[in-house]
């Protein structure tokens, strides 16, 4: 069996592929986000799954090696990770009751065969209408500074999080599907890597 690799830090999208039956090492990229811009959020997504696949796969010779990044697009803006808790609240009030689209970039490089596929997946997300005193509360939890757009799907901040359009896995973070996809295209049935 072929050694697979995320690069990422992500728990959630380990425990996302771990509940597909994969088990990864994870290597974090070390690619500095804040240092890569781009015109639209899923050119940023797709970009920065991009070099970070690279910088893990770089010295290797054998695994295969997944890079993955998401990036909000709300409003005509692109929303990573907020600076600080006061970026995180002015996001939250902005956001509720309207919607977004979550870009994640997936880009998955065979360092055997030096074969690679890449794909961004969107996801519409309608949130909910949060009062002063949840969002208050949801930032000082410290979630919403760790991720994408300010918000999880799967933690606590799915509590605001109305509805979505499209594939729920791509919104933790990784779209299992376009996994599949990303790795019959390289020449790897998902199921050998059970």
């Amino acid at each position: 069996m072929k050694t697979f690799i995320l690069a990422s830090a992500s728990p959630a999208r380990l425990k996302l592929l771990r509940s597909a039956g994969l088990s990864p090492q994870v290597i974090v990229s070390g690619v500095d986000e804040s240092a890569v811009a781009a015109g639209d959020a899923a050119t940023l997504a797709g970009t920065l799954a991009e070099l970070k696949a690279r910088a893990v796969a770089g010295p290797l010779d054998g695994p295969l090696v997944l890079g993955c990044d998401s990036v909000l697009a709300f409003d005509g803006e692109i929303l990573g990770k907020p600076a600080d808790a006061d970026e995180a609240t002015r996001r939250w009030k902005a956001m509720r009751g309207r919607s977004g689209i979550l870009y994640t970039g997936h880009c998955l490089i065979d360092t055997a065969t030096g074969r690679e596929a890449a794909a961004t997946v969107g996801t519409t997300v309608h949130f909910a209408e949060p009062t002063d005193e949840e969002i208050a509360a949801y930032v000082a939890s410290g979630e919403p500074l760790q991720v994408a757009g300010a918000f999880t799907i799967d933690g606590l901040g799915g509590l605001f999080v109305k509805g979505i359009e499209g594939d729920h896995g791509n919104v933790v973070g990784l779209s299992l599907p376009t996994l599949r996809n990303l790795l019959a295209s390289v020449g790897v049935p998902v199921t050998s890597l059970w």
